[in-house]
């Protein structure tokens, strides 16, 4: 895909999940496409901002701002550049399309004992360092859901897809903390549930974040691609579902989707 003289190498970081690891290949090939030879690198949340503090990641993609990365970036902010987003991630907790609307239509209702005699009482989540997983925990002290007999597991990625898709088979009663962009939203048709407190935090802006000293070795052309893309929510939930549901690998998924939209790598 090279398209110009060999720029210098850099190196691109994801969190170590899926829908991160496919907006972080899009933003590859879009470097490669500009001569860039790209290493990748991946961590947990906010180790992954640690290692961009230290110097040992250029690009990061993606920060979500401000509800839940704001507190690992706010240490080296001034060290980076933060560009236009390239989607708009929200958190949310679901409940599967056979949960009826009007048993569950909103976080209080687990709690009524009908409901909470149905539900499975221990909530799933992801590493507890994401903005869900610390959002979540909280949710379950203050909606009183621990008074119910529900508690709050974060675990790993595998183990929480595992999760969703075993309950989906055995057609279980359960609460699921999730986010959009994810393509167990668009797989299951999972509902969302109304959580009036605001515990979830706000529409975030889901944004790449470049280190200073590395702008100089951006190629210009891939710079202004880079701060001009947009993925929306539906493109990494189609990119995810590629990965996950197809079997491709984020890169292949990348190349896929390019390829129906290569306007995404023009300058």
């Amino acid at each position: 895909m090279t398209t110009h003289d060999a720029a210098p190498p850099l190196t691109v970081g994801n969190i170590a999940l899926s829908f991160h690891r496919a907006a972080a290949a899009v933003t590859r090939r879009v470097l490669e496409a500009h001569g860039h030879r790209v290493t990748g690198i991946e961590a947990r949340h906010e180790q992954l901002f640690q290692l961009q503090a230290a110097g040992q990641v250029d690009v990061l993609v993606s920060a979500w701002l401000p509800s839940s990365h704001d507190t690992y970036l706010a240490d080296h902010r001034d060290q980076v550049r933060v560009l236009v987003p390239h989607y708009e991630p929200y958190c949310l907790w679901a409940v599967p399309p056979y949960v009826p609307l009007e048993a569950v239509g909103e976080v209080a209702d687990l709690t009524r004992p009908e409901v909470a005699a149905r539900m499975t009482r221990v909530i799933d989540g992801i590493n507890p360092g994401a903005g869900i997983s610390r959002f979540s925990a909280r949710m379950v002290t203050e909606y009183g859901l621990d008074q119910a007999g529900y508690s709050f597991t974060p675990g790993t990625e595998a183990g929480f897809i595992a999760r969703v898709e075993q309950g989906i088979a055995n057609q279980e009663w359960f609460v699921i903390p999730l986010w959009r962009p994810q393509y167990l939203n668009r797989l299951h048709g999972l509902r969302a549930i109304a959580e009036p407190k605001g515990l979830l935090g706000t529409v975030d802006a889901a944004s790449p974040v470049i280190r200073r000293d590395a702008l100089e070795r951006v190629h210009p052309d891939a710079l202004a691609r880079l701060d001009a893309l947009h993925l929306g929510n539906d493109g990494i939930e189609e990119l995810d579902t590629l990965i996950n549901a197809d079997g491709l690998t984020p890169l292949q998924a990348a190349d896929r989707y390019l390829a129906v939209h290569p306007e995404l790598l023009l300058p």
